[in-house]
């Protein structure tokens, strides 16, 4: 559902830049929100109780995940549709498997949970490739740049990970089919050398957009000036993450306006949240 409008990939980097195109004259954010909320039951449920939907369950299940992601009016700055966005761009892009489902773990409905926004992993020949995300899902470039280089550094504190190993490790479902593998990776006894191996950080990135906003259809006038905003961004990224040295790849996801795609959402969820 989503085209891609720029992709560039180095050594230690890549940038994904993903736009929803347009119909009738407008951006498609009806059909990005209706897209993102078909992944709802992968992100919210624990892999046990995704295994176990069938014909007799699907509907209950689906209004259970809606129910977990939060029930209040206060929706306009919370972050679960980034990560759930993220969430599918890594399934569609990486084809990555989710480790952990952090909704899942709430305490409550409108609790929000710390830590990564996304726990993937990668099945190789060698072992599991290692996915730990984070997510600006912000109307502002350039603040969400600033903000999550700042959140990575933080993030890959010694301290922080180790702790944050912890949590995911007692999150991770047995019958999970990776299970073992993940907790032996994540173990306090393994070294984190081993697990940089096989790491990436991936990061979503949401803006209003200039070339998205001053636009009413993908002609080749627009391809051109979405690439080149995206191309932009995703060198000033690189350029504030030269100090980390692990493996980063940055998806931007361009709109018309994040206030549209939130309101979509949040009617969708409450529309599910009465099944």
């Amino acid at each position: 559902m989503l085209t891609t409008v720029f992709h560039n990939e180095s050594a230690n980097r890549a940038a994904t830049g993903l736009c929803a195109g347009f119909e009738l004259g407008k951006w498609r954010y009806e059909q990005l929100a209706k897209a993102m909320l078909k992944n709802l039951p992968e992100f919210c449920l624990s892999y046990s109780e995704c295994r176990s939907i069938d014909h007799t369950s699907a509907v209950e299940m689906v209004g259970k995940a809606a129910n977990l992601v939060y029930k209040t009016d206060k929706f306009k700055k919370r972050g679960e549709f980034g990560e759930l966005l993220l969430h599918w761009l890594l399934r569609e892009n990486v084809k990555s498997m989710p480790a952990v489902s952090k909704i899942y773990y709430k305490d409550g409905p409108n609790d929000t949970v710390k830590g990564f926004d996304a726990v993937h992993v990668v099945p190789t020949a060698t072992g599991l490739e290692l996915w730990l995300g984070e997510v600006k899902f912000y109307s502002s470039a350039s603040r969400a740049i600033s903000d999550v280089v700042k959140e990575i550094v933080e993030h890959l504190d010694h301290n922080y990970l180790r702790s944050e190993f912890i949590a995911i490790i007692n999150k991770i479902d047995n019958q999970w089919p990776h299970a073992s593998k993940l907790k032996l990776l994540l173990h306090e006894d393994t070294s984190l050398d081993e697990v940089f191996e096989s790491f990436c950080i991936p990061v979503l990135i949401t803006y209003d957009s200039n070339a998205v906003a001053s636009h009413q259809a993908a002609t080749s006038t627009y391809k051109a000036a979405i690439k080149d905003e995206v191309s932009k961004l995703a060198f000033k990224f690189t350029a504030k993450a030269l100090p980390i040295d692990h493996k980063i790849h940055v998806f931007f996801v361009p709109m018309n306006t994040k206030k549209d795609l939130i309101s979509s959402l949040n009617t969708k969820l409450k529309a599910w949240q009465e099944i």
